[in-house]
């Protein structure tokens, strides 16, 4: 007995280091703590503890949508107001000289405007009879009807000509990720901006992040947010796009949450489109482990945004449940880790699950040996 009353203290005393599964410690009224001080092994990290508290809107995350080039802003105003289409190779021209139908091939019922047009050649020029060789490429239609015009006068009085493309197949700007139908779009005489040239792919799937849009533009890349033009109506977002400008509609996988400890169902879930939050998280999970959970204990852990070396832990104590209000208010980012640790009762059965096996068997053998000496 004596034996076993000794192995119980020794237990006891060695609880905190012997007690299986992790935890986390500190609580909400300490501001800084470090491993340093735990007398192991230094960990880069500093953590810092905060409580969830009403009226705590300055730690709130809260998402922002992506700084806006200089760049792409003045990109859209200067462009988007006095857009014109410029013509390059491949693209088919309709030329019309009123009056002369000798000098318009007609688009009849076999063939399309397309077919019938002046197509641009890859050197950029077309043939018109009269004119000759024109070199259109690079020219707003405008300018190659002014040209025409000019060429024509030689020989027809005062000429009226117009001058159309009937086919846009020189420029391209490219859709690809988590849209419906991905591909090649066409620049055409309409300016064509974000949410044009995703709406012409099909809109984004379920799975797609809206947050994270990346332009490709001259070998650049810029981050846009689609959710900023959506909800928000914040048209800086809605650029105006230009030929071989590649969207790429990023996906919703890595925009994770991560519930550990004593919850009762642990998972990586999914942010989705309009986020989550701390309650919506853990009524996911299936709520805490009432039997086992330290409900003054959850955690929302993640890199703290001043500097990389640091964490910040955001406690909420729910020991009253209408705690669970401020949880919902709490709004989560990609990557944070909710952590509910276990109570303290639970932790010391832990270490008694693990010491009571050799307990009995002490006592067993110590049994048998006095029936042996009887």
């Amino acid at each position: 007995m004596r034996n076993l009353l000794l192995l119980l203290v020794l237990g006891a005393l060695s609880a905190c280091t012997v007690v299986p599964g992790s935890h986390v410690s500190g609580s909400a009224d300490s501001r800084w703590f470090d491993d340093r001080d735990a007398g192991e092994q230094a960990e880069p990290d500093e953590v810092r503890i905060f409580p969830i508290r009403p009226g705590m809107s300055a730690l709130m995350p809260r998402e922002s949508a992506p700084e806006l080039p200089e760049e792409l802003e003045l990109a859209g105003g200067e462009h988007g107001d006095h857009y014109d289409y410029v013509v390059g190779p491949g693209d088919v021209l309709n030329i019309t000289v009123w009056d002369h139908p000798e000098l318009t091939i007609p688009a009849g019922s076999m063939r399309s405007p397309s077919e019938a047009g002046n197509w641009v050649h890859n050197d950029g020029t077309i043939f018109y009879p009269y004119v000759g060789v024109v070199e259109v490429a690079g020219l707003r239609v405008t300018e190659i009807r002014d040209v025409i015009t000019r060429r024509i006068a030689r020989y027809i009085e005062d000429p009226q000509v117009d001058v159309t493309v009937a086919a846009f197949r020189s420029q391209r700007v490219y859709v690809a990720g988590s849209v419906r139908e991905p591909g090649a779009y066409p620049v055409t005489n309409v300016p064509m901006r974000l949410l044009d040239v995703v709406n012409a792919a099909g809109g984004i799937t379920e799975d797609a992040d809206w947050r994270n849009v990346i332009l490709t533009r001259d070998g650049r890349e810029y981050r846009l947010s689609l959710r900023a033009v959506y909800e928000r109506g914040d048209a800086r977002y809605n650029i105006l796009l230009r030929a071989g400008d590649v969207v790429h509609v990023g996906r919703g996988d890595d925009n994770k949450v991560f519930l550990l400890g004593e919850v009762r169902n642990p998972k990586a879930l999914m942010m989705g489109r309009n986020g989550l939050s701390l309650a919506e998280a853990l009524s996911e999970a299936g709520g805490i482990n009432e039997l086992q959970a330290d409900a003054t204990g959850i955690f929302v852990m993640r890199r703290s945004t001043e500097a990389a070396d640091k964490i910040d832990l955001f406690q909420l104590n729910a020991k009253d449940a209408t705690a669970m209000v401020l949880a919902d208010e709490f709004v989560l980012n990609p990557r944070d880790i909710i952590y509910v640790t276990a109570a303290p009762i639970a932790r010391w059965n832990r270490v008694l699950s693990q010491i009571m096996p050799t307990i009995q068997g002490i006592y067993f053998s110590a049994r048998a040996e006095r029936e042996l000496d009887r």
